[in-house]
């Protein structure tokens, strides 16, 4: 066999084999083989975080039995987990606000609700049963500040877990208000009363402590504090603070006024307008136990709030 035929053998060979390693190996599409995967073990998966469109719920108030109708691109807005609306609003929302006023007042038929909105993830640092209806306190206080009756506005909180914050956490209108006839409820109002003088709120806390944790019956009793509040004029929230014997009586007089202005400021920070809450001591003159044991003074060391 010459060299020239085994050449032209070799050049043979060659063309088949990568014709074979193509057809196995090649990735191209026209090919129509898969690519072999290549591991890597230094290889990092990055996972993107997928961005959300901050939600934004208008400030808008319509009466379909009447001719309100008031919308603009603009709201109360919160920061996550707190239930006071930051300051300062627009212009624009407090000429909405004034409008909105006006008609109430000319229209003594109609009320007002207003619905806060929270989501689950939240942490509600108020005392109100949940975040919404404190937040709704608060857009009802500001309400309030502007010239509009507390007494034909009612408070609701709704979650809405599809809210989504801004970057830097702050929620943009998760507020909501609807304009209602207007419901006499002075009978259902005046046993709401009659519950809360009968069950006030007592607390047992050191002077010193920073928080007042509530139970979720004292978070409603809370909320049904402020509705009473609000319903009835010249209402007072009473906040009235205890201790026990030890000490001097003059000392336990102060000590009872600390702790009830504490339990004021609570409440103040929590939407309850400080002029509808009085703060008294009773100190040591007024016990519900035995002073001459460890479990009857903890329990004449004390903080009650009710109404008058």
């Amino acid at each position: 066999m010459s060299k020239k035929l085994l050449y032209l053998i070799g050049i043979l060979a060659v063309i088949i084999l990568g014709i074979i390693f193509s057809l196995k190996y090649c990735c191209c599409p026209l090919c129509g083989a898969e690519a072999t995967p290549v591991s890597n073990e230094n290889e990092k998966l990055i996972t993107k975080e997928v961005y959300k469109e901050p939600t934004l719920y208008p400030f808008s108030v319509k009466d379909g039995q009447g001719d309100l109708s008031l919308q603009i691109n603009d709201n109360f807005n919160f920061e996550e987990s707190n239930l006071n609306f930051l300051k300062p609003i627009s212009s624009n929302l407090d000429m909405q606000i004034d409008k909105l006023k006006d008609y109430l007042t000319s229209n003594d038929n109609k009320s007002l609700s207003i619905t806060g909105f929270f989501t689950a993830n939240e942490k509600n640092n108020s005392a109100f049963p949940n975040l919404g209806i404190a937040r709704a306190n608060s857009v009802k206080n500001y309400f309030e500040s502007k010239g509009i009756p507390s007494k034909i506005m009612n408070t609701f909180g709704q979650e809405k877990n599809g809210m989504v914050a801004d970057s830097l956490k702050v929620y943009h209108g998760p507020v909501n208000f609807n304009i209602l006839e207007f419901k006499d409820d002075s009978d259902e109002i005046a046993k709401l009363g009659e519950y809360i003088k009968a069950n006030p709120i007592v607390l047992n806390f050191k002077t010193g402590q920073a928080h007042i944790n509530l139970t979720a019956a004292e978070r409603q009793e809370i909320a049904d504090i402020a509705k009473y509040l609000d319903k009835v004029e010249g209402a007072t929230c009473i906040v009235t603070g205890h201790t026990d014997n030890t000490g001097d009586a003059t000392v336990n007089m102060k000590l009872g006024q600390d702790r009830a202005d504490f339990a004021k400021q609570y409440l103040v920070r929590n939407a309850i307008p400080a002029s509808k809450i009085t703060a008294i001591s009773k100190g040591q003159t007024e016990p519900i136990a035995d002073n001459n044991t460890d479990e009857g003074k903890a329990k004449n060391r004390r903080t009650v709030i009710t109404i008058k």
